[in-house]
């Protein structure tokens, strides 16, 4: 089951967060305002003062000093389709963007097909919708599941997280296929080169050797949400909240560059165990990453989203622990990220309905959208 922003509406947990310890001190989400079907938080580098909230249906609205604005930072919903799990799914920044003034929207247009764009902003509160370039499709429209969604940047270079196509199981083999740009984790420059839309590095995995040259992993589902791990080193780790079919939901996490060139395993692995239905399954190719966690629906998700590590040193007894939720579950859980294996994985006593994904602002501060409408900031009690 993928992350179902419509269908699994009825899985949600309470609307109303109890607040709860997860140690001594606690945490707590504090309401920051509700929004029409919220799928993304982010901030941008040097713009302390805005939190901007991707709305599905393809608006993002900003936050100023905590006041949300009347008029949409961005509006593109005529370009953008929104049933089932389609929408307008994330925008990233990149690190310069208080000088050059460029952001980037990952959506699904009209036919379903993954696009990512360029736009640049007309004032700090304001994007300027004609200034729509395109950087990037991908064909998606036969199903309406497993879209990816998610944009990161790390330095100039801008990562992508796809879905492997949808349905059940993959039979197209799209994950495992280094053919395909679907079930994949993509790395490009999103700048115009001359006439090109965008650049490969030199340096990604595939470059001179079969394979398209954008993928920079593979294997993945639906990694719907995934986030850079940079709290205490200069060795930044990726980890990926990557969405199961009928039994389990994982967690990836690994060096950002031992993820170059790696396979995370689907369709032959869903989270630690063998995958097999009668339509789909690849044979174990040997070398995958394996998870550092996974749990399985049996304890009451359908859907894992993926989260943060987080940095901000005020969330006392969270600081460098992986945050992420499950959708139908609610319940927002902490674990230690580490190379091999997780450790430590338990609740926060806090739940959210339909939490649809975390976020963090330029100062480092950790977000959580629910579907049904809120947004939360997560604070110490």
């Amino acid at each position: 089951m993928a992350l179902a922003l419509a269908a699994l509406s009825s899985c949600g947990a309470s609307g109303t967060p109890p607040g709860g310890r997860d140690r001594p001190g606690g945490i707590a989400l504090k309401r920051v305002g509700n929004f029409d079907s919220p799928v993304y938080v982010t901030g941008a580098q040097g713009l302390p003062r805005l939190l901007f909230v991707v709305e599905r249906d393809g608006t993002v609205r900003v936050l100023r000093k905590g006041r949300r604005l009347d008029r949409p930072f961005l509006d593109i919903s005529r370009l953008v389709a929104s049933e089932g799990e389609r929408g307008l799914l994330s925008i990233a920044f990149p690190p310069d963007y208080r000088r050059s003034g460029r952001f980037y929207a990952y959506y699904n247009d009209r036919q379903g097909d993954i696009r990512v764009d360029e736009f640049r902003r007309r004032s700090p509160t304001r994007a300027a919708s004609r200034s729509r370039r395109a950087v990037l499709e991908i064909p998606h429209r036969e199903n309406s599941n497993h879209n990816g969604g998610q944009l990161q940047f790390l330095g100039d270079l801008l990562y992508i997280g796809t879905g492997d196509g949808g349905s059940a199981g993959d039979p197209p083999n799209n994950a495992q296929s280094r053919q395909s740009l679907l079930g994949k984790l993509l790395r490009i420059d999103p700048r115009r080169s001359g006439g090109r839309a965008y650049t490969v590095p030199a340096s990604n995995p595939f470059v001179g050797r079969p394979g398209r040259d954008e993928i920079y992993s593979y294997g993945l589902r639906n990694p719907f949400r995934f986030s850079f791990d940079t709290v205490g080193g200069d060795r930044p780790r990726i980890a990926i909240g990557d969405v199961g079919q009928g039994r389990f939901e994982e967690v990836d996490y690994t060096a950002v560059a031992a993820a170059s060139g790696a396979n995370f395993g689907w369709d032959a692995f869903e989270g630690f165990a063998p995958y097999r239905d009668e339509n789909s399954g690849t044979v174990d190719p040997g070398g995958t990453v394996k998870p550092i966690f996974a749990y399985s629906h049996g304890r009451g998700g359908c859907s894992i989203t993926g989260g943060y590590v987080v940095g901000d040193r005020r969330l006392r007894g969270l600081y460098g622990r992986y945050v992420y939720t499950d959708y139908c579950d609610g319940q927002l859980r902490s674990l230690v990220p580490h190379l091999r294996r997780a450790s430590g994985d338990r609740g926060l006593g806090v739940s959210v309905a339909e939490p649809s994904s975390f976020g963090v602002d330029s100062r480092g501060r950790l977000y959580v959208a629910s579907l049904a409408g809120p947004v939360y900031r997560l604070v110490s009690r």
